[in-house]
């Protein structure tokens, strides 16, 4: 894999928020307003969070209405373990 590409994931878990984010979401896709009340962020924090988790493949979303639901995405994940598992010895 392309260490840029590999460097967009980690950075996604480089942030407290966003690890906060992740777990939140889980076990359930999440709508937006509902992590804006979980997490007490603003909606720009929200955004640029999920852009960030987003452009490294780790979640997924869907518009509904005005809107949108966040939920993990397991093939980001498991572009993560591999990344990891090339650095084991």
């Amino acid at each position: 894999m392309d260490k840029k590409k590999s460097a967009k994931i980690f950075k996604a878990f480089c942030d407290e928020n966003r690890l906060k984010i992740l777990e939140v979401i889980k076990n359930d896709e999440k709508c937006a307003c509902k992590l804006l009340e979980e997490l007490h962020i603003s909606q720009s924090t929200l955004s640029h969070h999920m852009k960030v988790l987003g452009d490294a493949g780790v979640i997924k979303s869907r518009k509904e209405g005005k809107w949108t639901h966040y939920s993990i995405n397991n093939k980001g994940l498991d572009k993560l373990i591999n990344i990891l598992q090339m650095y084991k010895n």
